[in-house]
Parts: C-alpha cells; structure tokens; sequence
C-alpha cells in the first residue's frame, strides 16, 4: 500500500462508502441495547452500512452484508496457537480429522511457544515437545521454536513482527488476547482448543456477528500518558462485563498520534473489558509497518466504517483531561487515578508481557529510570527477542535501555510472557509469596501472577517505573512535568 491517507481513504470510498471521522457522540451505559444509527453523508450506499467488523466478517463468509447476532461461516487467513494451548488443539484436531491428517494450509498456521519456556517444569517442556513434534510431522513453514534463532517470544507480538497481521483478514488465535492484532485494522480475536482444532482441519469457523461499540479519543496525548492509561480508563468506565461479545472500535486523533504499538496495547486489553475483538482503522502507519514485514507479500484490502453505521453507542474522551489510570487489585476494572492510591506500598514493580514489555514501553520506562536507582525488586521482560535486541540498539542520552535498567537496579529476563501467567515456580519475576506488584500486564485476578494472596495493580510502564522509583505507588507526573 502506498499514499497518504487521504488517498487512500478516497480508494475506500469508491470500494466501500464513506469512512467517519470524527465520530459523532452519544453517551455510553454499559446496560444499553439500543443501537446509534450516525447520519448518512452518501445516499448511494448500494447495500447497509457497515462497520469494519461487519465488513471484514461479510467478506470472509463470501456475503455483500452482515449484521449484528448474524451467524456465519468464515474463512479464515491465519491460525495462532502456542505452547500452553496447542497440545490440546492438536488433540482435538488429530480426534476429529484422524492420526495422518494435514492441516488445510500450512501457510496459514502459525505456532509460538511463548508461555512456559523458560522453565525446569516436565509438563511444561512436555507441550513444547508436542508442539515442535506437530510442526515437523506438517511442516509448517511459521514455527517458532525455542532454543533456535526462529524463537520469538509472546505471540501477540511475534505475530505483527514475523509479518502475520494485515489489514482486512480474519485472525484466530487460542489466547484470549489474539485481539491485539486488531490494531492493524482485521478481526483478530481468541478461540479456543475445540475450535482452532476444527480450524486446522477446515481453515472455517462459525461466528457470530458482534455488534460495535466505539471509543473516541481526542487532543494530544500528554508526556505523563499512555495508551495503558487510555484504555484502563474504558475498562474502569464501563466494567469488565461492559463489552462483553461486541467490538470495540477505537477512533479519533488521539488515537492516530499513537505509533503502532500503542495502538496494539489499546486493542490487547478489549478482551479485559468482555470484548470479541477489539479494531483500529488502518492509517499511512499500519501500511508502513505491514508491508516492511509482510510475510510472503500477501495481498491485503483494508476495511473502513461506512457513514450511517450502527453502533451499541459511543463514548469520547479527551485525552488532554485524563491523568494516570491504575487498576487495583483483584480486577482490571478496579480503576482509581494514581494521585487516589499514590504512597501505597509495594514489594515488587514487573515491565513486560504483550500490553507492557514494547519497545515505546521501555523507552518510556527508561527516561524515568535513567541516573536513578530502583527501590524495590524490578523485573524487565522483553515481550520478544527483537524488542530484547532493541533494548541494545535503542538508547536514552547515550544510554541503551539495557545499561539504564541493569545500573537501576532492575533485573531483565529472556523474551517470554514469562511471570504475566504466574507459571511454574521458577517462572522468572513470578510472585511466590503474597506481596504488591505493580506491573504493565492485563489481568490482576487472584493468583493470575502467582501466589493467590498477591496483589498485583496495573498501570502504565512509566507509573510502574515511577513507583520502583519510590518503593510505592508514585505519580510519573511528579518526576516529568
């Protein structure tokens, strides 16, 4: 793809109607059923109007239309399963398809050991064995194995890296935060083990339609914000139920100031507020990132909300007016700003996973840790081995975020989700007693990172680098305006 994005929003148009921005707004309750119909700009749709998951869901079923609680069989573009998950996903499909079947298309397959690799645990190494002897067994070009120079580390983030995620397609994955992906403006979303099995062997998936919520973010994101903050604010404003089977679709010039992987961190956690999958328009970035990464140059079609599209309801924010979110134990949506909670005590702060462990993310982190010495136990996670590289080649005043991290104090670990899942009990940066951590993970559910007493809260990399800093809760406001 290519032009700007005016270009190629005019291209949209001719193939598909009219795209919104900005939105209009209404107000969003969480109980609400009723649908918000926006005014049309174009009399000419020659079908309804769509929104993007519509549009991408109508084209994978073969349809011109679909609608909200529609049923349908989809095809599907990519497949994604791992190491804790693939074991029984390959189960179900060898149960089902036979001993000696084959996967309906290698290409389209795609396996990350990512969860429990680094690890002395027999059943751990046990299902990376299941899986590495699968990918032999069909082989399968996109296998990612550990102790090579393919390993990868976290899916969610391999994926886009290794050229997997494309405007436009269907993404399937058996964890719940595939939704990630949708950043690069496609339907990604988690299945799980009996229906990635039935995937393997048909490349088809019966889904239901989701109806569309839209979040609206507007004004420049301030030096003390990011998007962890943006979207902590949402799961906080409308419960960890408030999505639950809808799409979330994030619009506005807030959101297309953020570089790709910020968006990603806003898709990644549409899963904590209940959502099917979450979904960004695709801009000039997202091209820019696919198609330096494309794996096997695969032709793609970007989608856009047409004018007069439906929506459960929309809810708008201005960026310029929030401050740092955190989420306290035991749920995601236990918001309360950090100046609410600033002093609380804290054993532990961890800097990685899908939503935390980027390379904006620790370049963030870095400019609050640099000359400075952490307080209490930190522990860095590379979400993969490319952003475990960057942590050499990216610098902060003449820095490497390795040297500024290891002369804090923190610990780094290998590219891995490592301790976001808890784990075995040698599970790098896992918490093994009943003690605080403040961490950039997505979840904070009793035992989610260990012990079951733990209390983990959640927040954006430079309120947990602040709050390493200090040794309890502290506001990054403090240390940059």
């Amino acid at each position: 793809m290519g032009g700007s994005r005016e270009g190629q929003q005019r291209r949209e148009i001719a193939e598909f109607g009219t795209p919104v921005r900005p939105p209009f707004h209404c107000s969003c309750d969480k109980m609400s059923i009723a649908l918000v119909e926006r005014p049309a700009v174009l009399s000419e749709f020659p079908m309804p109007a769509m929104t993007m998951t519509e549009k991408i869901l109508a084209r994978a079923a073969g349809k011109a239309h679909v609608e909200p609680g529609e049923n349908v069989w989809v095809d599907v573009d990519v497949l994604m399963t791992h190491d804790v998950c693939g074991p029984g996903t390959i189960g179900v499909f060898k149960k089902h398809f036979g001993a000696n079947a084959k996967v309906w298309d290698p290409q389209k397959v795609v396996i990350i050991p990512d969860h429990y690799i680094f690890t002395k645990d027999a059943m751990a190494n046990r299902n990376v064995d299941i899986i590495r002897a699968f990918a032999q067994e069909q082989d399968l070009p996109y296998y990612y194995d550990v102790g090579t120079d393919r390993y990868k580390g976290v899916c969610h983030i391999a994926l886009p890296e290794e050229g997997h995620t494309r405007p436009g397609e269907v993404l399937l994955g058996t964890d719940s935060h595939t939704c990630t992906a949708g950043a690069f403006g496609e339907f990604a979303t988690g299945i799980g083990n009996t229906d990635a099995g039935f995937v393997l062997g048909t490349g088809k998936l019966w889904l239901k339609v989701p109806p569309t919520m839209r979040f609206v973010f507007h004004g420049q994101l301030p030096p003390y914000l990011m998007a962890k903050d943006l979207i902590l604010a949402v799961i906080g404003d409308i419960g960890c139920d408030g999505a639950t089977y809808r799409a979330m679709e994030f619009d506005g010039d807030g959101v297309y100031a953020l570089n790709i992987e910020e968006r990603m961190t806003l898709c990644n956690m549409a899963i904590e507020a209940g959502g099917k999958n979450g979904i960004i328009a695709p801009d000039q970035i997202t091209f820019n990132y696919v198609n330096q990464r494309n794996a096997g140059q695969k032709p793609y079609t970007p989608v856009y909300t047409d004018a007069g599209a439906k929506f459960v309801c929309e809810k708008v924010y201005d960026v310029t007016k929030l401050e740092p979110v955190i989420a306290k134990p035991h749920s995601p949506d236990n918001k309360a700003f950090v100046s609410e909670v600033k002093g609380t005590k804290l054993d532990r702060a961890y800097i990685g996973s899908c939503t935390g462990g980027k390379l904006t993310d620790f370049k963030a982190a870095a400019e609050l840790l640099r000359g400075k010495s952490v307080k209490i136990d930190t522990f860095v996670v590379p979400a993969t081995t490319e952003v475990a590289r960057g942590l050499d080649t990216e610098k902060v005043g003449g820095q490497s975020l390795r040297e500024i991290f290891l002369a804090a104090g923190a610990k780094i670990g290998d590219a891995s989700c490592a301790a976001c899942l808890g784990g075995p009990a040698d599970t790098f940066g896992r918490l093994n007693a009943p003690i605080a951590c403040i961490s950039t993970t997505n979840r904070n559910f009793p035992g989610r990172m260990g012990h079951k007493e733990a209390k983990v809260f959640l927040a954006s990399p430079l309120t947990v680098a602040a709050s390493a800093l200090a040794g309890t809760i502290a506001d990054p406001r403090d240390l940059l305006v």
